[in-house]
């Protein structure tokens, strides 16, 4: 994780990698959500990316790879989420290759369908790369 101090609070630590990962998204949360959940995206970038992710116990490719694994073996209700980390993932190094490797070996923990809308939300990420460029 670049651009981190050891002087940051959680929140600036937080909102380095979030914008690494996943650009715009604090925004997105706020203009989504403000109206009924005052300070969601900011509590999400604050605890979730702040004290949590930016940890650095693990590398971001890794830690998206087991976020990946886990919202796939969860099921389809976890879609939207999964693709936003799947575009993640993306964003710091992880192949199409490895996304696929790791949600087809999610049929043995969360079954043949969550293994299949898990590869069907990655083809549309792909897609929509392909779509870019």
């Amino acid at each position: 994780m670049s651009n981190v101090t050891a002087d940051m609070t959680a929140y600036e630590r937080g909102k380095v990698l979030s914008e690494q990962v996943n650009p715009g998204m604090e925004d997105a949360l706020r203009a989504r959500y403000d109206a009924v959940v005052p300070g969601m995206g900011r509590t999400i970038v604050d605890v979730a990316y702040g004290q949590f992710y930016s940890r650095g116990v693990v590398d971001e490719k890794t830690r998206l790879l087991a976020t990946v694994a886990a919202l796939t073996a969860m099921g389809s209700q976890t879609r939207p989420q999964l693709k936003v980390n799947i575009n993640s993932a993306r964003a710091v190094g992880a192949s199409r290759e490895e996304i696929c490797e790791i949600i087809f070996q999610m049929a043995l923990y969360g079954g043949l369908p969550a293994m299949i809308n898990g590869l069907n939300a990655a083809l549309e990420v792909f897609e929509a790369e392909d779509a870019k460029a």
